[in-house]
């Protein structure tokens, strides 16, 4: 049998990146690449009802042992994309074993992993770690959690393990916040659900932020320079005037914990036209939501000063915070806390700063924390993970099997 490392190696190798300004679905067509494998492994170990969609949703259930069909019916769901903050094409993972705390040096580009720099490899010593040469990010967000996925249902099929019924699905363009668009939840069985999607194994997420996005256009004025005395309105100026509005501590740069931000993510422009990109973050409702009255009033400020029409502001919320909708239900976090424990970790709750597919499913109905993979630096080419960490997210996902087996 495979050990999780071994599968994601294979998965990581595959490009998935998803592509934010495709507007298809799924957003690159290499994702399918991913499902059809995926598709065809759970074929192969004997799982039920296994098909892709036409949105490059993998789904596949495994019915209930013989007396445990009144067990609580649960999920397990993870992300094929990988983000397109880094180049996700041509991966090549490298398996460094024992790591020792000393700097490492990716091949590719001649970049430095350090502790000095990264403080948490410190829980990797010891370790077999995996990057990549540099030139990549490593996609362990989130295929590390497809992998351990995949080898807690080996498990529990080729051991014969008793457990109720039990669901996975894997989604396209999670990183583009476009996950949950398309999830069949009226097929999906499960009641309850868990998306293994997190950082460090021993992290327990069920809170994350709210978000919204906004996008800004900015009108000038544009004429010579030699004669623009009184006349000009030069848009790149405009909107930097208009990004100083906004509290400089609110930036993410700045910002740690349950803490909320703006966060500019693009500025293009000349003279005579700017664009302006932001995501607007926080856990609190109410803070979120005089955040964007914030924005609001920067906008309204300027165009007080320049005239009506030079700002437009076009704000669209993403996602809220899952805490809300998982209250009711918190047998998930004191069950996973057990099943961490039953690992032989501490578990730490740990306030997610960003969103998952679980936050929109939960939702839409289906109540869905986070569970850690093991792998810490997404979205870029500093990305790593532990071997030995995934094996535990397998552990404490058939320990959660486990536990509600007996539901």
């Amino acid at each position: 049998m495979k050990r999780a490392y071994e599968r994601f190696i294979d998965y990581a190798k595959i490009h998935t990146t998803s592509d934010e300004e495709s507007g298809l679905h799924p957003s690159f067509a290499g994702e399918f690449n991913l499902a059809n494998i995926l598709v065809e492994e759970l074929k192969a170990l004997g799982m039920s009802g296994v098909r892709v969609d036409d949105h490059c949703y993998v789904y596949a259930y495994l019915p209930a042992t013989p007396g445990y069909e009144n067990a609580t019916k649960l999920g397990f769901i993870a992300h094929m994309d990988t983000s397109p903050e880094a180049s996700g094409k041509d991966v090549k993972p490298i398996l460094r074993k024992n790591y020792d705390g000393s700097d490492i040096v990716l091949e590719g580009t001649g970049d430095v992993l350090s502790i000095s720099r990264f403080p948490e490899l410190k829980d990797f010593i010891g370790d077999t770690i995996i990057t990549t040469d540099g030139t990549t990010l490593l996609g362990a967000d989130d295929k590390a959690g497809i992998a351990e996925i995949m080898t807690a249902l080996e498990t529990i099929i080729s051991g014969d393990l008793p457990h109720g019924e039990l669901w996975v699905g894997f989604t396209p363009d999670e990183e583009i916040g476009e996950g949950a668009d398309f999830f069949d939840l009226k097929n999906f069985g499960a009641t309850y659900a868990y998306t293994v999607d997190g950082g460090d194994v021993n992290a327990l997420e069920y809170e994350n932020f709210n978000a919204a996005g906004a996008e800004i256009t900015i009108k000038g004025v544009s004429v010579h320079p030699g004669s623009a005395k009184d006349i000009m309105v030069n848009a790149s100026n405009v909107g930097m005037e208009l990004h100083s509005l906004l509290p400089e501590a609110m930036r993410p740069e700045h910002t740690e914990g349950h803490e909320g931000f703006f966060h500019l993510t693009s500025f293009t422009g000349q003279t005579s036209w700017a664009k302006m990109s932001y995501i607007i973050r926080d856990h609190d409702h109410n803070l979120f939501e005089s955040k964007k009255v914030m924005l609001q009033d920067a906008v309204d400020t300027i165009n007080k000063k320049y005239g009506d029409g030079t700002v437009t502001l076009s704000m669209k919320d993403s996602y809220y915070n899952m805490l809300e909708k998982i209250k009711p239900h918190m047998h998930l976090i004191e069950n996973a806390r057990l099943a961490l424990k039953q690992a032989g970790l501490n578990p730490i709750d740990v306030p997610v700063r960003g969103g998952t597919d679980g936050a929109r499913l939960s939702y839409d109905g289906l109540p869905c924390p986070n569970l850690g993979t093991g792998g810490i630096n997404y979205h870029g080419t500093y990305e790593c993970c532990s071997v030995e960490k995934m094996d535990k997210a397998v552990e404490i996902i058939l320990n959660l099997i486990s536990i509600y087996s007996t539901r």
